[in-house]
Parts: C-alpha cells; structure tokens; sequence
C-alpha cells in the first residue's frame, strides 16, 4: 500500500508541475502530513545520485529525477503482487509445465506461499480466455496464443504507472531475452515516417499500443510460439501496411512475421493509430464501414446536437468519427482498448466537451451494444472538440483605456506597443492624454495609466511609458482576471437561483461508496420535488459509465438527460477524502437540469468545475462551509476572487 502511495504522490506532483503543500498531499493521499514526509523520502531513496522530490518552504515538488523514479517498478519487490505478477510470467514463458515446489525454492519461498499465489493466479485470469491447469504439483497455462498475449498486454499496462508506454518498463515485463530498448525506438521512428508516406495521420497518442503489440510478437516469436495462420484475404491497404512492418521488423528487430502475426499487427495499425487523410477518408469509409455503426454515429450525434444545443454537423466530422468507431467496434470485438494519456486532462479542462462524448458514447452503447472505457470516450471527446473548435467564437477582449499624458507622439507610440503587445488580449477604446483626467468617466475594464491614480482598484495597472516584458505580463494577467470574473459571474448568478435549502450535507461519509452518497443527495432533490427516483437511478448509470470526479477535489454526479421539473443542485461535504473513481474528492454536487435550463447547462457545468479546479479554494469551502449559507458566502467569495 505505502509504495503505491508513493507512486500516487509522485503521479500527482509531476501533474502539478509546481509546489504542492504536504497538508494538500496528506489530503489528497487520505493520510497524515508525517506519512507524506516518510513517503517523499523513500521516493527520493529509488534513484541513485538523482532527486525525485524537492522540498522547500512552499512544500513539495517534482525533481529532476521524478519521472525516472515512475518508470520504475510500479509494484514494491516482494510483495504478494510482485510475486503474482513473477509467477505468471513464469507461466507464460515455460515450454513445461512448472512444478510448484521447484519453484518455490527458485523464488525464495514457501511451497505454501506459491500456493497460495496460484490461488489469485486463477483470479487474475478471469476474463483472459485462459485457464489455469494442474496435474499433481505441475502446473501451466491453456489457452491460446492470442489469449496468452492479451494476458502479456495486460501485465504491461498493469506495471506502468505513467500516462504513456516507455520501452523500458516494457523489456522488464517480457524479461531477459527481449530485444532491446534502442531497437524498438528506431523502430518506432521508422514506423511513423512510413505511415506518413502512405497517406496517413499518425496517432501518437496510441502508437505505444501498437509498439508494445510489436514487442510482443517480437519476443514470442523468438521462443518459438508466433500466431497462427492469417486468412490471407487482405486489401491493397493492409498490404501496404504489413509490407512496411515486415521490413521494419527484419531491420531493427531480426525476426520474420509470419502471416498471422503480420495480419494481426496490421489490424492493429489500423483500427489503432491511423487515420486517412481528408480526401480518403469518405473512400475508405464506405469501405471498411458496415450501415449499423455509420447510421448509429448519425443518430447519437443528432441527439447530442439536440441534448446539448451545439453544432456538430460537417461531413468531414461526420465521416472522421465513424470511421473511429467502426475502429473502436473491431477493438472492443477483441477486448483491445486503446490507451489515451489525455484522458484526465481531457475530463478536467473540457468537462463539457467529455460529457457530450460521454452522451454520444452512452448512444453508441445502447445502438451497438459495445461498453467504452473513459480512454475510447476520450477518443470521442477530442474529435468533438476539434469540431466545436472550428465554430467557437472568442468572447469579447476586456477593454482598456489607456491614461499617458501628452508629450510630443508618446501616448501614441505606448498605444502602438500595446497593441503589438496584448492585441488579441484587450481591446483599447479610450487613450487618455490629460494629466488631471476624469477617473470616474472611463467605464472600461481595465485601466492602464502612467501616473498614479487617485486609489488603489483591481482595474487599474500602472505602466511605464516603455512596456518591458514584465510589463506586458502583468496587463495580460489583469486582463485574465477580467475574463475569469466574467465567466464565474454567469455562475454566480445561476447558482443562487438552484441551490435547494433543504439539500446539503455537511457530513458525507468518507467510505460510503459512490452510489450510496449520489443516492443520499438524489434522495434531498427528490423529496424537493425536483427529481423522481428514476432519476437517481440514471444517475447512478452514468457514473458506471465514467467517473464524474473531474477535478481532484469534486465530483458532479447527475443523469444524462435534463428531465428534473426544475433545475437544482444537490451540495455534500466530507472532512475527509471520499474515494471516487480514480481521485478522492471531498465535495460532491449533484445537479439536476430541466429542459427549461438546457441553455444554462454549459456555464454551470464548466464553470463549477473550474471554482473547484483550484485546491485552496476547495479546502476553504470544505473548512468554512459550515452550513448551505455559509457555503454560499464561501463560495461566492471564491468567485469574487
């Protein structure tokens, strides 16, 4: 447990990117200050002459040494799962059955403990299309080559902590005897470039997917055991496309595929990490596409359209996002998620843009019948996200009026560098050349003067007649203040009108579980009147299909479809941290939309999750947000900044 603490702790501060107090970490971890003083000392101990974590005054945060220190073992040597994870190996790599007392001498242990490891050995598999087979004290895996693989993959995703696939982590899952490191990173440059040339994008996302499917069949057919026959009934692109890792592999690797290795690789590239570009991607759509997946794409982007009051129309769009899921489909018939290291980012920072892929997702299910992880409904969000980035409209920049009394032309060469400087952050409406002017009349946002102003206000920056960059920093930061206190007035505004008396809790339960405290807040709206027992129960639904904690702070619980007789929100508190998903929030919200608010969804939902974004802000309201007013008083202040 304390190792994987570690890694937690670790993991967090290399997202952070910056300094990290020992009180938020003991937060966030679920345990005291003392135990992340004893966690970062051993997290330093991992690498020799390296520093994984930096203290300071301001707390803690990630060394030079830190992501050297995550590509490590991500399970401490020893323990019951570093055992599990050896003796499977072990399985998978044996021509003979093992015995269970040789190797018990071979790994230090007790007979008994091998035993007993076999015991989850059988667990671990469930799923996996093999069987554990035993005749005596001898022991080995039944299954096929294919399933003995997919249970290889998974060890690896199982041993990496980090977002991404690194080839070390890799050579040390499939052991002594793989071809190196070195090797698959040539081999992976060469792989890009080739696929550039045929006409493809490349997802990079999810090539250390495809990578990792190369070393493996690398290191399999080096022990004698490659894939069956393929079917041999190719198209001229899978052609190409097996062509091309067939001489890589013979390049860099020293091994032939054979057919089905070749073929099965080749669907990987695929349905993985390539995409046509634009003027074939209709062609090859109607190609490879069957009538079910296209006509299920257009329909669950018709009703997000409608759910979510966006655009989501394009051909180009369109024809991209089928193809993906007929991709998706081919993956989920094999049981071969893609890994997407943006997920986390994706469901922070565009809450929105997650949940209509999480809509659209939801749709796809119910039309198609395939479950989606959060990584493939990540896959949804960013091509949802590209298509509303071609629409978005910026808002208005803040204004500014500039006060630099006249002097020959210096009120006009300080209006040009400001331009030059900060033209797409504020918009100058007003240049001020008095050197008594009238502070009261300049109703502009921002106020950029080069003589002292009369008192101190939020909106006023004082400037030199010559910007430095330092200069230019401080008016852009005026200027996001402005743009952030826009945004959360919207909130402020919604929020007073839907928070129900009646519904807050100051002492949520730490170790209830997900569905028993969206049940406890459900049951606050619907004795509102707000919401029928149904709606709890969607809600419920939607947080199987992907965690709504999207900050580390907060989780949103809600249903997908506004049906509440009107909008209201739901509020509950934990002193401590409340396991959720992946994170461990301490508030939680649970929203219900009426049709009448569809419009209003947006800046509730966005917004809230960037008041909460912020972990200071968090710990206040958790602290003083001793009752709903005095939330309301904390959170408004929030707000205001």
């Amino acid at each position: 447990m304390s190792r994987s603490r570690q890694n937690r702790l670790l993991t967090h501060l290399v997202r952070a990117e910056d300094w990290v107090t020992a009180a938020s970490l003991a937060d966030y971890l679920g345990v005291t200050p003392r135990s992340v003083r004893t966690y970062v000392v051993a997290l330093n101990a991992r690498v020799r002459d390296g520093l994984v974590v930096e203290s300071g005054p301001q707390g803690y945060r990630p060394g030079p040494a830190a992501r050297t220190a995550l590509r490590g073992s991500a399970v401490e040597p020893g323990t019951p799962t570093d055992r599990l994870q050896k003796l499977v190996r072990r399985l998978l790599e044996s021509e003979q059955p093992l015995d269970v007392h040789n190797t018990a001498d071979e790994i230090f242990v007790s007979s008994a403990t091998v035993e007993g490891d076999l015991a989850r050995v059988r667990s671990f598999l469930n799923g996996s299309g093999l069987t554990l087979e035993r005749q005596g004290s001898k022991v080995w895996l039944q299954g096929t080559e294919m399933a003995q693989r997919r249970l290889l993959s998974r060890l690896v995703h199982e041993q990496t902590e980090m977002e991404s696939l690194d080839f070390p982590a890799l050579m040390r899952v499939l052991g002594e005897g793989a071809v190196g490191a070195k090797a698959h990173a040539l081999f992976k440059t060469d792989l890009v470039d080739a696929l550039g040339g045929l006409g493809y994008f490349v997802n990079e996302y999810a090539i250390a997917d495809v990578l990792m499917h190369v070393a493996i069949a690398a290191d399999r057919i080096a022990r004698g055991r490659p894939l069956a026959p393929g079917t041999g009934q190719l198209r001229d692109d899978e052609v190409a496309i097996g062509e091309v890792l067939d001489q890589l592999a013979l390049r860099h690797l020293g091994i032939q595929f054979g057919g089905g290795d070749r073929e099965f690789l080749t669907t990987v590239v695929l349905s993985r990490v390539v995409a046509p570009r634009l003027e074939s991607v209709r062609t090859l759509a109607r190609e490879r596409v069957s009538p079910a997946v296209e006509q299920a794409v257009i329909d669950a982007c018709a009703a997000a359209e409608a759910e979510f009051l966006i655009d989501l129309s394009g051909e180009d769009f369109t024809w991209r996002l089928i193809l993906h899921v007929q991709n998706l489909v081919e993956r989920v018939a094999d049981s071969a998620w893609s890994r997407n290291p943006l997920t986390r980012t994706l469901k922070a920072s565009y809450p929105m843009i997650f949940e209509v892929a999480v809509y659209i997702a939801n749709r796809l299910q119910e039309l198609l019948g395939v479950p989606l992880i959060d990584e493939e409904i990540a896959y949804i969000a960013i091509h949802v996200g590209a298509r509303l980035e071609r629409n978005r409209t910026d808002d208005a920049p803040p204004t500014a009026t500039i006060v630099c009394p006249g002097y020959h032309d210096l009120h006009s060469l300080l209006r040009s560098s400001v331009d030059r400087s900060l033209g797409r952050t504020i918009e100058v409406v007003r240049v001020e050349t008095r050197a008594d002017p009238d502070w009261a009349s300049m109703d502009s946002d921002l106020i950029l003067t080069t003589i002292a102003p009369p008192r101190h206000s939020d909106r006023i920056v004082t400037i030199p007649l010559f910007l430095s960059d330092a200069d230019v920093e401080r008016v852009h930061a005026a200027a996001m203040r402005v743009r952030r206190a826009r945004r959360l007035a919207r909130l402020r505004e919604e929020l007073e009108k839907y928070f129900a008396p009646s519904s807050f809790l100051r002492d949520l339960e730490a170790d209830a579980g997900e569905e028993a405290i969206i049940r406890r807040l459900g049951a606050l709206l619907v004795a509102e009147g707000v919401i029928d027992q149904g709606y709890v129960e969607r809600s419920i639904e939607r947080e199987r299909m992907s965690s709504t904690a999207f900050t580390e702070s907060l989780a949103v619980p809600h249903a997908l479809s506004m049906t509440a007789t009107r909008t209201a929100i739901a509020v509950g508190m934990s002193d401590r941290p409340i396991p959720w998903g992946e994170n461990r929030v301490q508030v939680v919200v649970m929203v219900a939309f009426s049709d009448s608010d569809r419009a209003a969804f947006q800046t509730v939902f966005e917004q809230l999750v960037e008041v909460f974004s912020e972990r200071d802000s968090v710990q206040r309201l958790v602290h003083k947000g001793t009752d709903l007013p005095a939330f309301l008083d904390e959170l408004v202040a929030v707000i205001d900044g």
